[in-house]
């Protein structure tokens, strides 16, 4: 978030994922603008769905609302910072879509991205 903070003119956030987080999503969302936020926790959707209701971002649910998102052809590079297998599916439908993949590593026990 920090890089596209500090480059707006060269990036900018289609899409943006989270597990279950639903007020940093919204938070970030409210920030970024995505066209597409993805909350995979589905108990979740309808809160991020009302908190994003007054903008133009449509609010999906699920993992596999993110596969079928990230190799939508507005998408030039994919992030992936998924702890774990939860990041692989989408990973490779990206890559399967011809996507340029940036990795990031996040540590579980210290909640840090490396």
């Amino acid at each position: 978030m920090e890089v596209l903070r500090a480059n707006p003119y060269l990036f900018n956030a289609y899409l943006l994922t989270a597990q279950s987080n639903a007020d940093l999503l919204i938070t970030q969302a409210l920030e970024f603008a995505p066209r597409y936020v993805v909350i995979c926790d589905k108990s979740k959707y309808q809160y991020v769905k009302d908190a994003l209701a007054k903008t133009d971002v449509k609010v999906l649910a699920g993992a596999e609302a993110i596969v079928e998102t990230v190799t939508h052809k507005k998408i030039d590079i994919v992030l992936t910072a998924m702890v774990g297998f939860a990041g692989l599916e989408p990973t490779i439908a990206a890559i399967k879509a011809g996507k340029d993949i940036a990795l990031a590593n996040k540590d579980e026990d210290k909640g840090v991205f490396n």
